[in-house]
C-alpha cells in the first residue's frame, strides 16, 4: 500500500486508466472478431463491420491505448483478409 498521498493518488489514477484501456481493447477485439467472421462467411456486412473496427483502432491509437505500429498492423491484417476473398 502506498504511504504518501501522491502515491495513493497515482495508484487510483493508474487503476482507472487500466480499467478504461482494457474496455477499449476488449471492444476492439470483439469488433475485429466479428469482422473476421463476416469475411469468412462472405457476407456483405463485412465491409461495414470492417469500417467500425478500423475506426475503433484509430481512436485507440489516438488516445494512446494502442501504439501506432500496433494499430497499423491490426488494420493491415484486417484489410488483407477482406481483399483476399
Amino acid at each position: 500500500m502506498p504511504i504518501k498521498k501522491s502515491a495513493a493518488k497515482a495508484l487510483r489514477q493508474s487503476q482507472k486508466i487500466v480499467l478504461r484501456n482494457s474496455k477499449v481493447k476488449k471492444n476492439i477485439k470483439q469488433l475485429v472478431k466479428q469482422a473476421r467472421q463476416l469475411v469468412v462467411e462472405n457476407k456483405d456486412e463485412a465491409k461495414v463491420q470492417m469500417k467500425l473496427a478500423i475506426k475503433a483502432i484509430d481512436k485507440a491509437v489516438q488516445k494512446g491505448v494502442l501504439k501506432k505500429g500496433t494499430g497499423s498492423r491490426k488494420k493491415s491484417r484486417l484489410m488483407k483478409r477482406l481483399n483476399k476473398k
